[in-house]
């Protein structure tokens, strides 16, 4: 039985550290002939991923699956780790992963029953990465840990910048509409990813955007029943086969979760969410980087106060995110300026969650009782991972 090893490499920042390490387990999982190993970059973006790396190397980790550490780059200071820190970081490891992938190579020319590198896996805003790939002509692929829409922005906002020659940073405050074919209805331009609004930011996310082309799939942490439209959009032929393989979830027993600052305070929290009625606790979260300034969350205070619901609440030091709670939030990417989103305006969001007769409610309870599906044999995502892996295996014929 032939064996494949595939190298999956996140951007060092938690959110994407455990989307990729889940991802790794479902492919060791699913099946026996593949060995997956995580690369984990130096220096990470958010001080908790230390925390979770100490849980892995604590935790057992399944069969055939590993999580290494890179060594760390040395020139990247708090003199560079600005907006230029992406390009030290992945100009940085490229030499480390490179003696990795040799080594594998090494070791399979001694003992062929070694595992074979079959493929990389870069995380969206790691493709740089591809040179070491290229180099030792393995083939690379992308995994998102947003959806299949933002994926189809990329791709069409890069495509009006490069085929158009429109200046996306004239998107700003425009009020007229675009429509991205990812999208099932047009929005207005104003509302695209905030990274085009600023020249270096564009840069970058036009430089990735066009890389996406490059790669032989992308994999994506959605499925099909979730954004049918966004999937079908990137399915023209001109993208990458796309490979919709989530819902991806760190699930209970995986390893102890040190996320928060005591396990003591995470066990007071499970109690008191036991002893409430079902469904009335609303959960605020806005990711790893999810935070925001004084003014901020003082708004959202006020609505969370004056709607009067039990409330859970992860609250981080400052600065991001609140388009969940209105459309037309914006943050600049490098955080230097910032809408507020008024606590009426979050007092309406709260409601339209929290009633009990809620459509919003109605279509989240079908939605989350459909992923539980999707998963397993006969599911969507079960089914596009089997074509990934298949996919995989023919690399090394």
């Amino acid at each position: 039985m032939k064996k494949a090893e595939v190298v999956l490499i996140p951007l060092p920042a938690m959110g994407h550290i455990v989307a990729v390490v889940e991802m790794a387990k479902l492919l060791v999982q699913r099946d026996d002939r593949l060995y997956t190993t995580v690369l984990v970059m130096h220096p990470t973006l958010d001080p908790s991923t230390t925390k979770y790396k100490e849980s892995l190397a604590a935790s057992t980790l399944p069969d055939r699956m590993r999580v290494i550490n890179l060594p760390r780059v040395e020139s990247i200071t708090s003199a560079t780790k600005g907006r230029n820190w992406l390009t030290y970081l992945i100009e940085g490891q490229k030499p480390h992963v490179k003696e990795y992938v040799s080594r594998i190579r090494t070791q399979f020319e001694m003992n062929p029953d070694s595992p074979r590198l079959a493929g990389f896996v870069f995380d969206t805003f790691a493709t740089g990465l591809k040179d070491v790939s290229n180099e030792f002509g393995i083939p690379w692929y992308v995994f998102s840990a947003a959806g299949a829409a933002f994926i189809g922005s990329m791709l069409h906002l890069t495509a009006l910048h490069d085929e158009q020659g429109a200046d996306l940073t004239e998107f700003t405050n425009s009020e007229d509409e675009l429509e991205i074919p990812s999208l099932a209805n047009p929005i207005p331009a104003k509302l695209v990813p905030s990274t085009v609004f600023e020249k270096y930011s564009l840069t970058t996310f036009l430089l990735h955007a066009r890389l996406l082309t490059e790669a032989r799939g992308i994999l994506i942490n959605t499925f099909l029943e979730l954004e049918s439209y966004a999937v079908s959009s990137l399915s023209d032929g001109k993208s990458p086969p796309v490979y919709p393989v989530g819902p991806i979830v760190k699930h209970l027993g995986d390893g102890p979760d040190l996320l928060s600052d005591e396990s003591n305070n995470s066990r007071d929290i499970m109690e008191w969410l036991d002893d409430q009625p079902p469904s009335s606790v609303i959960f605020l979260c806005f990711g790893s980087w999810g935070s925001f300034k004084e003014n901020q969350v003082k708004e959202i205070a006020f609505a969370l106060e004056r709607r009067g619901h039990r409330f859970l609440w992860s609250l981080r030091k400052p600065s991001q995110n609140a388009f969940e709670i209105k459309m037309d939030y914006r943050k600049d990417f490098y955080g230097d300026t910032e809408i507020i989103v008024s606590s009426d305006d979050i007092l309406k969001a709260i409601k339209n969650v929290m009633e009990q007769d809620s459509e919003i409610r109605k279509k989240v309870k079908e939605m989350s009782r459909i992923s539980e599906k999707t998963l397993v044999a006969g599911g969507s995502s079960f089914s596009s991972l089997g074509l990934l892996i298949e996919d995989m295996m023919e690399n090394m014929s």
